[in-house]
């Protein structure tokens, strides 16, 4: 048995906590279209950056994301503290965050998706079959943006790597607009003790679970 047509999984999260690699392993064994809706918004808050101006300008930010394009996702420059700020900044604008609501919906109601983000479960597919919330303590997660970017050949002070992700969290929990929660009805993953394979087989059993009949 397969998934039900449309059939729509949410991994929402804060940063660096697995939800990316999480839901890229999820589209591919269930074989659906996989979505980091993440890169969406660093790739406005890059736009932004490009013409010189501040991510949080709300007319700028607003005209980027509008003229956004598929070619801007495949840009080398959307990871880092950089991007990540610049993300950050422009997804609190609402704006930004009515005009790149379409794409992501269009883009699952389709074929049917995994999507990672901030509000796939509360805001883009609150219906959506499967809601995760992934998460780990800011340490670990600190732990492996470091590793991430070092691996990059980016230079990272641990220190300060740890205050940026504090920082990217507190924006993200306090914006006005859709701020970072867990959907009433998502299944809560703390990966902090988890590796990837154990954090995959613990997602595959909730998705089973919603769906007996799914083959293995």
């Amino acid at each position: 048995m397969s998934l039900p047509p449309g059939t729509v999984i949410a991994v929402d999260g804060p940063a660096a906590a697995g939800k990316g690699t999480l839901a890229r392993r999820l589209a591919a064994h269930l074989g659906l279209p996989y979505l980091d809706t993440g890169l969406l918004y660093r790739a406005v808050g890059r736009r932004v950056l490009d013409r010189g101006a501040d991510p949080r300008d709300a007319a700028i930010a607003e005209a980027e994301a509008r003229a956004l394009t598929e070619a801007d996702l495949e840009r080398p420059d959307l990871r880092g503290p950089v991007a990540d700020m610049a993300a950050s900044a422009v997804a609190a604008i609402p704006a930004v965050r009515a005009a790149l609501l379409e794409f992501q919906r269009r883009f699952g109601a389709e074929r049917g998706a995994v999507l990672d983000g901030r509000d796939i479960g509360t805001v883009v597919f609150p219906a959506a079959a499967v809601k995760f919330f992934v998460t780990a303590s800011v340490e670990e997660r600190a732990r492996r943006r470091h590793l991430e970017l070092s691996a990059q050949g980016i230079a990272a002070d641990p220190v300060q790597v740890l205050a940026e992700i504090r920082d990217r969290d507190a924006q993200d929990a306090n914006r006005p607009v859709a701020p970072l929660r867990p959907a009433a009805d998502a299944l809560l993953l703390d990966t902090t003790a988890l590796d990837a394979d154990a954090a995959f087989a613990a997602a595959l059993a909730a998705v089973r679970q919603r769906f007996p009949g799914l083959g293995a």
